[in-house]
């Protein structure tokens, strides 16, 4: 049996309606299945969703305040303002500036845009970035992405004398600011779609100044959508997808340019491009520096300016994974030693010199790490402030809970799974207490593992390259649009192998000769020495076609994998047991020992407390039940001993590593002709001294030293001789006895048989066996019932 590490929930399928759409669609029922699974259940709902066109785009008028918003930008490019574009710092911020920075400009404006320090202004508008704006003559200021939380700097910007436009999508708090105006999807009754990232609300801006929806907004308008995991429903569907078509086109030297420090090919981008390569190095220069750079990137003509930018934004982002790993280490290790999750519903995080600008990143890895929600603060002990952000998991609303905690928390934003706050460094404790409050009322210990929700049960003979084609027509893929999971279940095993340089990946092939798929898991290499080669294993993973040496082949992408039957392992015959157990052995697996000179080996030592010596009927009945892993050390005395053992528990893996003392069955067995000749040689020579001629005996008969013990010691049991100090003499006249009447020659004759079941039987004779006393067990406890 192997475990899977995550909740599998496998949605039900309609066979019959899939059938029926996939007549309807002309695909395969693969991927009607996943259109049905994702409610997408007609025809026409169908074709919607895979073939967007412009009307799959909302009128833009239908946003609150947008006339007011096009007429008052209108007025200000008739007559010659200054507008400033407020934008924010991550890679939704810097798209959704240079979204209205194209549009604006496009229409004549002057515009200038301005981008806060997150280190030394922190998130959002601020009253200094605010007076320093309207100091310098501008008279409208548009932000992006920001302001819905900018209550006071509202009122700072009518003190200054400009108008303020806030447009917005992160939550709206229960106090809004006194803006000349608000564009926020979730203020706008009207508006049908509701989950547009702050470039999505940016584009709608711009569509309705121009009049058309322009590729050379949507193209930028794709990158923020896919970073800031926004749904990739309705229109987000459309602005990723003709996003994604444009940018294979684009003629921005900027993109051009970050592309090629990305070692991207630009026919080939794809959603995971923007989400693996462009997005986190746009965030990485806002992260560790000022974002100016990646707004200029964006928006440059200049061939050459593009190239050294684009360089300095991939050196920042070199720069960045490595502050992010001395990061992550740090705090797993303050979560092992100082907050254990076994006693925190919810991470809370603080160390001075942690750099606010990544801990988003580690807040994520640590969710991965630990499965709980989880706030990461950096503390600037000059002024006594935490400054942080944290990441949740399903069924905890960070922004919820954090909404708890409004009078510790002087400003925070964000969504249910994300957040970013600052705080005064004292209610970090008080942070930390209310949280795993909330999350100890609202998180049970099931919510704390993670789960994968998988879209289909497929078969192996569903699985082609041209099924996986039809599926990719669902792309692009991410939030509530995510890339299809598909389960594989109960099918045998090719193949198995560890690989890659430090071989901690896998790699696998299922079916048969008939039928068979390659899959691949990274970091999965562990799960070699935890399935047995006759296993029969299910998989869950991501489909997609391996192309090599001009060969398509379809593949999964292995996250997870399961085995439902009891699993038995050879070990037999390792050269290091010290390296088998380090590779092997976990603290709740048993070890199981026969011989009291087993326990005593030194390689055990570090495993004692694990380890049960089994010498009796009671020891064996202290087993009843158990269901974990079994280690077989070393040989039982017996058969009977073996399936009473395994008959009274039912072990989920069994190792059979069977060390033994010495090799019975490959030592000279006396036979009774050796009997016959031994006692001859004693009846003749008289009492024979073992200790000065034994060695001379066994040289001259080609035996060892331990057949003459072992025959001598099986006279004297029989009383057929005597030994006095080491010297052997027969006794006359004594009755004829079986050898077999002798407990030493019974012993051993019942080690050879064991050895001989245990030690040179196949993999395939033993696995039979097992089955064959866990089988018995229960016709036992049918006769006892």
């Amino acid at each position: 049996m192997l475990h899977s590490k995550k909740r599998w929930r496998v949605q039900e399928t309609d066979t019959a309606k899939a059938a029926e759409l996939a007549s309807q669609l002309a695909v395969s029922p693969l991927v009607a299945s996943l259109l049905i699974n994702r409610d997408i259940t007609t025809a026409d709902e169908a074709r919607n969703f895979l073939y967007l066109t412009d009307e799959n785009m909302h009128d833009p008028y239908l946003l609150k305040d947008m006339d007011i918003v096009v007429e008052r930008i209108q007025r200000a490019i008739r007559d010659e303002e200054k507008i400033m574009i407020y934008g924010d710092y991550d890679a939704d911020g810097v798209s959704s500036t240079s979204v209205m920075l194209t549009a604006l400009r496009t229409l004549g404006a002057h515009v200038d845009f301005y981008i806060p320090n997150r280190f030394t202004e922190g998130y959002g508008p601020n009253e200094g970035a605010f007076r320093h704006i309207g100091e310098q003559g501008y008279t409208l200021v548009i932000t992006v992405d920001t302001g819905i939380s900018g209550v006071n700097e509202a009122d700072v910007a009518e003190e200054c004398g400009f108008d303020l436009i806030i447009t917005d999508h992160h939550e709206p708090g229960p106090e809004l600011p006194k803006a000349f105006a608000i564009i926020h999807p979730k203020l706008s009754e009207r508006y049908p779609f509701k989950e547009l990232a702050g470039v999505g609300v940016a584009l709608k801006i711009g569509q309705a100044l121009l009049g058309e929806i322009s590729p050379a907004l949507v193209e930028l308008a794709a990158i923020g959508t896919v970073a800031d995991l926004v749904p990739l429903q309705d229109e987000n569907r459309y602005i990723v997808q003709k996003g994604l078509h444009y940018l294979r086109h684009t003629n921005r030297p900027g993109m051009k340019a970050l592309l090629n420090v990305c070692g991207v090919n630009q026919k080939e981008i794809t959603e995971e491009t923007i989400g693996f390569a462009i997005g986190p190095r746009i965030n990485a220069i806002g992260r560790l520096d000022q974002a100016d750079p990646a707004v200029h990137l964006l928006m440059t003509a200049d061939q050459e300016e593009a190239e050294s930018l684009a360089e300095e934004i991939d050196q920042c982002n070199q720069e960045r994974r490595t502050i992010v790993k001395e990061i992550t280490d740090q705090a797993i290790e303050m979560v092992k030693t100082q907050f254990p999750p076994e006693e925190n519903a919810v991470l809370v995080l603080a160390k001075e010199g942690w750099n606010p600008g990544v801990i988003g990143i580690v807040a994520s890895r640590l969710v991965n790490e630990f499965y709980r929600p989880t706030i990461v603060l950096g503390i600037d002990e000059e002024g006594k402030i935490a400054k942080g952000s944290a990441r949740s998991i399903e069924g905890f609303d960070l922004f919820a809970n954090l909404s708890k905690c409004r009078d510790i928390l002087p400003h925070f934003g964000g969504h249910p799974m994300a957040a970013g706050m600052t705080l005064e460094l004292e209610n970090v404790p008080l942070l930390r207490e209310k949280m795993n409050k909330f999350g100890h009322e609202l998180l049970s210990e099931e919510d704390f593992i993670p789960a994968v929700n998988i879209d289909v049960n497929a078969s192996l003979d569903e699985i082609t390259t041209e099924s996986i084609e039809e599926l990719n027509k669902l792309a692009p893929f991410g939030i509530s649009n995510p890339k299809p999971k598909v389960l594989i279940k109960d099918v045998p095993i090719s193949s198995m192998r560890k690989i890659g340089a430090d071989k901690t990946h896998l790699k696998v092939v299922v079916g048969d000769s008939d039928c068979s798929l390659d899959g691949v898991g990274f970091g999965l290499g562990y799960l070699h020495d935890r399935i047995s080669p006759l296993a029969h294993v299910s998989l869950v993973g991501e489909l997609t076609i391996n192309e090599w040496n001009n060969r398509r082949k379809p593949q999964i992408m292995l996250e997870d994998a399961s085995v439902e039957e009891w699993q038995l392992f050879d070990v037999r015959g390792v050269r290091k047991v010290s390296t088998f157990l380090a590779d092997y052995i976990t603290r709740d697996m048993l070890l199981v020992a026969f011989n009291e000179n087993t326990v005593q080996k030194e390689e055990f030592a570090s495993y004692i407390d694990q380890v049960r010596l089994i010498n009796s009927a009671e020891t064996i009945k202290e087993l009843q039940g158990y269901e974990g892993d079994i280690v077989l050390l070393d040989v039982p005395p017996s058969l009977a001993t073996l399936k009473t053992l395994m008959s009274g528990c039912k072990p989920a893996r069994v190792y059979m590593l069977f060390l033994t003392e010495e090799d019975h069955f490959l030592n000279t067995v006396p036979t009774r002709d050796h009997f016959k000749w031994y006692y001859g040689f004693l009846f003749k020579k008289g009492p024979f001294d073992l200790k000065r001629y034994k060695q001379d005996l066994a040289l001259h008969k080609g035996w060892t030293k331990e057949t003459i013990d072992f025959m001598s010691q099986v006279f004297f049991e029989l009383e057929f001789a005597t030994i006095e100090n080491g010297v052997i003499s027969l006794v006359q006249h004594t009755p004829k006895r079986d050898l077999i009447e002798s407990v030493t020659y019974k012993t051993k004759q019942e080690q050879l048989k064991v050895e001989k079941e245990l030690i040179y039987r196949s993999y395939g004779e033993l696995k039979e066996l097992f089955e064959h006393f866990r089988k018995s067990s229960v016709i036992n406890e049918e006769e006892i019932s």
